[in-house]
């Protein structure tokens, strides 16, 4: 007797290259908006740690000049740089100058209209600061009006 050995060509049946698009799209499905919920997500994370930073920083601040918050004016300025008792500035830590600087540098605003801005003021809305502060309280908050986190918060309110 004879046996009849068929060959089994290499490769996969139509079925199986179906089946496996139908999972790929199932996984593609599931992950995309959890991906492109995390960038928001981030967003939101950087504020509030740039917002935490700089409150940090203003309240060290007080603590080592008396109670005194920074000056509006030159709140960069004292919180980067060294300072004397009375907040004068300078480049060089000198026997004078022993305090801070309390961060490198200003942290963007990473949200509407003032994307990118640095600068402070008093009055939100204001062009050109990406944050508002208030010199006689230390309060600081990001210089939005109406934009809104994943959870509905007003950036503001951070």
């Amino acid at each position: 007797m004879r046996k009849t050995s068929f060959k089994r060509q290499g490769g996969f049946s139509l079925v199986e290259l179906v089946i496996v698009v139908v999972i790929i799209a199932i996984i593609g499905a599931i992950a995309i908006p959890r991906m492109s919920r995390g960038s928001a997500g981030a967003t939101d994370s950087a504020i509030a740690a740039d917002l935490a930073v700089l409150r940090n920083a203003i309240e060290l601040y007080a603590a080592e000049h008396n109670g005194d918050y920074p000056a509006l004016g030159t709140v960069a300025n004292q919180l980067t740089l060294y300072s004397d008792a009375d907040g004068n500035t300078n480049a060089t830590k000198t026997s004078t100058f022993i305090y801070g600087p309390y961060i490198r540098k200003v942290p963007a605003l990473k949200v509407g209209a003032e994307k990118g801005s640095t600068g402070f003021t008093d009055t939100a809305g204001d062009a050109g600061a990406g944050w508002v502060y208030d010199e006689d309280t230390g309060n600081l908050y990001a210089n939005t009006t109406t934009e809104t986190d994943q959870a509905g918060k007003l950036y503001k309110d951070y």
